[in-house]
C-alpha cells in the first residue's frame, strides 16, 4: 500500500519534481517559493540543487541542464519571473530537450509582495503553456505531468501555484522516483541558437504547438467535468475550486488543470449544457477574456474582485446573494510589521534618522526602515533599484541633492542585481553613497545561504564572494566596513562619505541575529533610578522596551539580545548588562 503523508503545497512541488526524475533545480528565495528548493535539497543524493544569484540566472541554469537532455527546474515567486522573463521568452522558441518546468509562485492578497500580478498573463504573452493545480496532492501530480508535456510537445512548461497553495497542507500519497534515461544532445544551431533568421522559423512552430495544445487540451486528465446541477455552472482552477466547492456545492464545475492554452472545444461543450455560466479566477479575468471571446456568455468579474485572495464566503455572496452575519472577531491588539530585536538594520536607521538622511531603499527586511520610527525608508522598487534610483536623482537633480540621501541594499540583495546598478554609478560617473546591510544572509525568506555566505544550498563549503573586494574592483576608492552597532564610528563614517563627491559604499558587517540559534545572550535591564525619562533608547523602536507607568523604561529579558545599542543612546548611564 502506498505511503501517504500530509505535505505542505512547497514540499509536495519538490516530491513532484524528485519522483519525475529531476536532475537539476536552480531557484533564487522568495516567498512563497522558497520551501520548495528547501525540500528538494534533502533528495541530493538524486538530484542537483542550488540558490542562484537571482531567478534570470536560475532560469538559464535550468535551460542548460535541459539542453544536454535532463530534467531541469527553476523555481521563484512571481516578480522573480520577471528577472527570468529575458530567458524565458526565448527559451519558448527554443523548446526542451529534457523536461524543462518553471515554477511560479504568485502572492494574491500581498502578503509579501511589492504587487500582484498574474503569471498566467506571462504564461500567454510567452506562450508558454501554463498549469495550476489546486491541492498538494495536485500540486505532486501536475509537476510530473509537467515534465512529460514538456518533452512531448517540446516546450518549457509554468506551474503556477499560489501562496494560499504553497503554504497549505494536504494528503500526498508517495511514489517511486522516475530514473528517467539522459536525452542525447544533438547539436541544432536552427533550434537553440536564437538569432533572427532562426527565430522567425521556430515562430511558426511554437504557433503550431500552441494550437496543438489547445485540441489536445480537452483530454488531459488533468482537466475535468463535474456535473450536477446545470441551472450553474462554474469555470475556475487552483484554489479557487475549493471555494467553489465549499460555497456551491451543487453547481457543475469544469476544473480546468490547463489554465494556458485553454481547451476550447471542451469549454464550449461544458458551457453549452448550463444555464448561468460563471468564471471563477483570482486577479485577472485571463480565463473570463478568453471564453467571452468565443461568443460564450459568462459572468466574472462584473461581480468578482481582481483584487487579493478569494473565499467560499466571497462566492456565497457575489453569486447567491447571501449575507453571513458572521461573529465580531476577537479584539485583537494590531501587530505592524516591526525589525526584530537586535537586528543590525535598526542600528543603521537609527543613526540615518538622527542625521536627518533619506533612504532610497530596496527589497527586504530593511524595508521596514520605511515605517515609524525609523521612517528613513523613501522609496522601494524592486531588487536593485534603490542605487539605481539614487544614481537617478543624481542625474536629475546634480551632487548636492544627494548630500542627505544614501542607497541601502542587502548583500542577498546586492548580488541579485544591485552589483549592475553599482557598476553604473562608477561606469556613468555618479557620487552617492550606497550602504550594504550585510546581515550575512538573505534573511527576509528564512535565512537562506547566497554567494558571500560560503555554503551552497546542499551545505557544501564554497568560496564566499568577497563583497569589498566586487566594490574596489569596479574602481571605488571609498570603500568602508563598519560594525552596525558601533554607533559613533557609523556616525561619523556616514557624515564623511554623504559628503564626498565621490562614490562611497559603507558596508555593515553584522550577522542577522537569527542567524545563531544556539546563542546565548546577556540581557540588558534599566536602572529606573538613574533613567530620566528622556526617551532617547526608545527612538529606534525596539520591542523589547516598553515604558512603565512612571515613565522609566522596561526591557523585557525574553526579548532581549544584547545588542547594547540602547545603552549607547543612554547618555546618563541607566542603561546596562544585566548582572554588571
Amino acid at each position: 500500500m502506498a505511503e501517504k503523508v500530509i505535505m505542505l503545497g512547497n514540499a509536495a512541488i519538490a516530491r513532484g519534481a524528485y519522483e519525475a526524475g529531476v536532475k537539476v533545480s536552480a531557484a533564487y528565495p522568495g516567498t512563497p517559493s522558497t520551501e520548495i528548493s528547501e525540500n528538494l535539497v534533502q533528495y541530493k543524493d538524486s538530484l542537483y540543487c542550488e540558490w542562484s544569484p537571482n531567478e534570470k540566472v536560475a532560469m538559464e541554469v535550468a535551460i542548460g541542464a535541459s539542453m544536454s537532455g535532463v530534467r531541469a527546474m527553476a523555481s521563484m515567486k512571481h516578480v522573480g519571473v520577471n528577472v527570468a522573463a529575458d530567458p524565458l521568452y526565448t527559451v519558448s522558441y527554443i523548446g526542451a530537450n529534457g523536461g524543462l518546468v518553471l515554477v511560479a509562485a504568485d502572492d494574491p492578497g500581498l502578503y509579501s509582495s511589492q504587487n500582484e500580478q498574474d503569471t498566467r498573463m506571462i504564461g500567454r504573452a510567452a506562450h508558454v503553456p501554463v498549469l495550476e493545480p489546486s491541492d498538494s496532492q495536485e500540486a505532486k501530480d501536475f509537476m510530473k505531468f509537467a515534465f512529460e508535456m514538456s518533452e512531448q510537445y517540446d516546450t518549457p512548461v509554468i506551474l503556477r501555484t499560489t501562496t494560499r497553495l504553497s503554504h497549505s497542507q494536504g494528503l500526498v500519497e508517495l511514489c517511486e522516483r522516475q530514473e528517467i534515461e539522459d536525452k542525447p544532445y544533438k547539436r541544432n544551431p536552427q533550434k537553440n541558437v536564437m538569432m533572427p533568421g532562426n527565430a522567425k522559423g521556430r515562430h511558426v512552430f511554437v504557433e503550431q504547438r500552441e494550437n496543438q495544445l489547445i485540441e489536445d487540451g480537452c483530454d488531459f486528465p488533468i482537466n475535468r467535468i463535474e456535473w450536477n446541477d446545470k441551472k450553474i455552472g462554474v469555470i475556475t482552477s487552483g484554489i479557487p475550486y475549493q471555494y467553489v466547492k465549499e460555497a456551491l456545492p451543487q453547481a457543475s464545475v469544469l476544473k480546468l488543470g490547463i489554465v494556458y492554452p485553454l481547451p476550447k472545444k471542451l469549454i464550449e461543450q461544458f458551457a453549452s449544457e448550463v444555464e448561468t455560466l460563471y468564471v471563477v479566477e483570482e486577479l485577472e479575468p485571463m480565463i473570463e477574456e478568453q471564453v467571452k471571446s468565443w461568443g460564450i456568455p459568462a459572468i466574472g468579474k462584473e461581480i468578482f474582485t481582481v483584487q487579493g485572495e478569494y473565499s467560499a464566503n466571497l462566492l456565497r455572496t457575489a453569486v447567491l446573494g447571501q449575507k453571513l452575519e458572521l461573529k465580531s472577531p476577537a479584539q485583537v491588539p494590531g501587530r505592524p510589521p516591526i525589525l526584530c530585536p537586535g537586528c543590525p538594520h535598526r542600528s543603521v536607521y537609527s543613526v540615518l534618522n538622527k542625521l536627518k538622511i533619506h533612504a532610497a531603499g530596496d527589497i527586504g527586511c530593511y524595508t521596514l526602515g520605511a515605517v515609524a520610527p525609523l521612517s528613513v525608508v523613501d522609496t522601494t522598487i524592486c531588487m536593485g533599484a534603490s542605487i539605481s534610483s539614487l544614481h537617478g536623482m543624481e542625474k536629475a537633480k546634480g551632487k548636492e541633492y544627494i548630500k542627505n540621501w544614501v542607497a541601502v541594499i542587502g548583500d542577498s540583495t546586492f548580488l541579485h542585481t544591485g552589483i549592475n546598478s553599482l557598476m553604473n554609478m562608477v561606469y556613468n560617473q555618479s557620487t552617492g553613497t550606497v550602504i550594504i546591510l550585510d546581515n550575512s544572509t538573505t534573511g527576509m525568506t528564512g535565512h537562506q545561504d547566497h554567494a558571500a555566505t560560503g555554503k551552497t544550498l546542499q551545505g557544501d563549503p564554497t568560496w564566499a564572494i568577497d563583497i569589498p573586494g566586487v566594490c574596489r574592483a569596479m574602481g571605488i576608492k571609498n570603500v568602508i566596513e563598519v560594525n552596525a552597532f558601533a554607533l559613533k564610528e557609523l556616525e561619523r563614517v556616514i557624515k564623511e562619505e554623504v559628503a564626498k563627491d565621490e562614490i562611497s559604499v559603507i558596508i555593515t558587517k553584522s550577522p542577522c541575529v537569527l542567524l545563531d540559534k544556539k546563542r546565548v545572550y546577556t540581557p540588558y535591564v534599566c536602572d529606573s533610578e538613574k533613567c530620566k525619562k528622556c526617551g532617547m533608547c526608545m527612538k529606534p523602536g525596539c520591542p523589547a522596551m516598553t515604558k512603565k507607568a512612571d515613565g522609566t523604561i522596561l526591557i523585557d529579558d525574553t526579548m532581549c539580545t544584547g545588542c547594547g545599542l540602547c545603552e549607547q543612546l543612554c547618555k546618563f548611564g541607566a542603561i546596562r548588562k544585566a548582572g554588571e
